[in-house]
């Protein structure tokens, strides 16, 4: 199971995006204290959750989407009570899972926080963990080895307690073959349309009404204001493309961290294992020792018996080929066997949390130093890292007093740290993710303000990102201004008109369904179709739930269901039929479905009821404050 682990998709998906973003929004004495001060947003018991943590949280959210979406990012999307409250509720729920687990004394041990460490792809380098690449992608994250194992503890023993809640949520047997009887259902259905489009004829309008709606609606026929704009981009990588590094410099590195390029020792092992869990400790081993009975009689055959005898599924198929390894990727009972073996020998049984094993030591790389040569790349990359963030915070501070001390044109400032000016095509006042770092809000509204339309001076330096500064100033302006009415009459008659079609398309379609209801069927319907709730794609989709809603048990059944913009729509039921078997793929994924649909119910239900055992508080006014934002 070691190789199962080492290359499960999902534990690397969860822990890289722990180490783009901690995962926990705050190092583990966060979640047991609080160290903020100011209004609190929110309390569970004694626990504080404050403005400045939720501030934190909203941020590093903001910027997981940023990297994920790039250019279509919009920071509106954080802009609401719902954003909001939803990021409070995730911060709430890792507290009382959090106070939950301490309680129930539930941590997660030493073998399953390394072996989830070194299955990150991001420490390794050839696909083997790296313990010299570990501590830089940590270092260049401002974490030490420390805080982030502590943090990937705590992941995942809050995932050990959601996952056991979560198997709780079964589907019984009768009500899962209920609900995949309802999916593969077929309907009879024929249609009716009361076109909007019959209507128009039939409507005429009032006189004036066009007028009267350019004057109640105003905003609708403004031209929003825009602008152009030039700006410039202060970023760490353009203060690092300015850093040069001696070879001085490098070989100074190189003599004094010699330790970081010692090459450790690596093995290769094959082995068999007997899992304890489907046979029991004993029978387990007894199994073990048969089989290393077979091997010392014929060693040539171990591959093909670890293809026929182990549990490790992952490396079973290789003859038990585990690769190589070092110290510290491997469960230490299997750690200590591996390196105290010659090459070729092969051990006894060795026990481990996983069960029984059988080793074959198949190669092994002897332990030396890199050379520099070798490492040089990575020295530089280092030390301009570690030189443009002291180097950044500098230059920040005198970018932003530059653009405001010089404020009626970038060249100075563009000039002093070799950037470029960009211009803009016309920009509306609202953030656009496609206008690149001038979608950003906070840098619109100054660009737009008062100030800058009248002065045309800089703006002031607004961070948009991470270590990214943005200054801009706005080089043409067109103000907002209301369309003349001649130019929108047509446009706005045919609007009014259109609506009165739909609620004339209505009433006649809703006077109708009356008429169905109470047996008086004199239209002549449309073609038949068979639609199910897997594939409804004949009828539109606001028919959809009317259709299925109605009685199967009194047919002929009637619906109707308005079609904006479209007119109206009548539907008969004339036939319900079973539909056909699913293949077992299909019958399998829909179980799949509905047992995930109930393992978050009961999640669900479990976190309501701790947040009330925990006595949840929230701060509303304080979450809807700007310093909440």
């Amino acid at each position: 199971m070691f190789d199962a682990v080492r290359n499960n998709k999902k534990i690397v998906q969860i822990f890289l995006a722990l180490i783009a973003l901690p995962f926990a929004f705050f190092g583990v004495e966060s979640y047991v204290r609080n160290a903020g001060t100011g209004d609190d947003v929110a309390r569970i018991g004694d626990v504080k959750i404050t403005a400045q943590q939720f501030q934190q949280a909203l941020r590093d959210q903001q910027e997981r989407l940023r990297a994920q979406l790039g250019a279509q990012f919009d920071a509106r999307l954080f802009d609401s009570p719902q954003a909001r409250q939803a990021i409070l509720d995730d911060l709430i729920n890792q507290r009382v899972l959090l106070l939950e687990a301490s309680k129930s004394r539930l941590v997660a041990g030493d073998a399953a926080v390394r072996q989830a460490i070194v299955g990150i792809e991001a420490f390794q380098v050839d696909g083997k963990f790296s313990n010299e690449r570990y501590e830089a992608v940590l270092k260049s994250q401002g974490m030490v080895p420390a805080g982030f194992e502590a943090q990937v503890r705590q992941d995942l023993t809050l995932q050990q307690l959601v996952n056991g809640v979560a198997q709780s949520g079964l589907v019984a047997r009768t009500v899962s073959d209920r609900v995949l009887a309802l999916q593969t259902e077929k309907r009879e259905v024929m249609e009716y349309r009361f076109g909007v489009d019959a209507y128009l004829g039939k409507v005429k309008l009032a006189d004036g009404a066009a007028k009267k709606f350019y004057d109640e609606n105003a905003s609708q026929f403004q031209t929003p204001e825009q602008a152009k704009a030039e700006y410039v981009v202060l970023t760490m990588d353009a203060v690092s493309s300015q850093l040069a590094v001696t070879d001085a410099e490098v070989k100074a590195w190189y003599d004094g961290h010699k330790d970081r390029y010692q090459q450790a020792e690596e093995r290769r092992a094959s082995h068999i294992l007997v899992g304890a869990e489907k046979l029991g400790k004993d029978k387990a081993k007894a199994r073990a020792e048969e089989l290393l009975k077979e091997i010392r009689k014929n060693p040539a055959g171990f591959a093909e018996l670890a293809k026929k005898s182990s549990d490790d599924p992952g490396s079973a198929a290789k003859g038990g080929d585990l690769g190589f390894f070092g110290r510290g990727m491997m469960v230490k009972p299997f750690e200590d066997a591996a390196f105290a073996l010659k090459d070729g020998e092969i051990s006894g049984i060795v026990e481990s949390d996983f069960g029984f094993h059988i080793i074959r030591l198949t190669g092994i790389h002897a332990a030396k130093e890199r050379p520099l040569a070798e490492v040089r790349g990575e020295i530089e990359a280092e030390l301009k890292q570690t030189a443009a963030s002291r180097k950044f915070a500098e230059a920040a501070e005198a970018f932003s007093n530059m653009v405001y001390e010089q404020s009626d044109s970038l060249k100075p400032v563009a000039d002093k740290f070799k950037l470029t000016i960009t211009r803009s095509d016309w920009l509306g006042r609202q953030a656009n993710p496609a206008a690149g770092p001038l979608g950003n809000e906070k840098l619109l509204a100054a660009l737009f303000s008062e100030d800058s339309v009248k002065s045309r001076r800089n703006t002031e330096a607004v961070e948009i990102g991470q270590n990214t500064l943005v200054a801009a100033r706005l080089v043409d302006y067109k103000a907002a201004a209301l369309q003349p009415f001649d130019g929108v009459k047509t446009s706005i008659e045919t609007l009014l008109t259109r609506r009165e079609a739909q609620s004339l398309a209505r009433q006649d379609g809703e006077a109708q369904l009356a008429a169905l209801n109470k047996g008086e069927d004199k239209l002549t319907w449309g073609a038949a179709k068979t639609v199910s709730r897997l594939d409804s794609r004949q009828i539109p989709p606001p028919a959809v739930p009317a259709v299925f809603r109605l009685d199967a048990g009194k047919l002929p059944a009637y619906a109707g269901v308005e079609l904006q913009g479209s007119g109206y729509a009548l539907y008969k039921l004339s036939r319900v039929t079973a539909g056909e078997a699913l293949d077992d793929t299909r019958k399998r994924g829909m179980q799949q479905q509905l047992a995930n649909l109930a393992a978050q119910e009961e999640i669900r239900l479990y976190l309501e009821a701790l947040r009330t055992r925990y006595k949840v508080e929230i701060n509303q006014a304080a979450l809807e404050s700007k310093e909440a934002r």
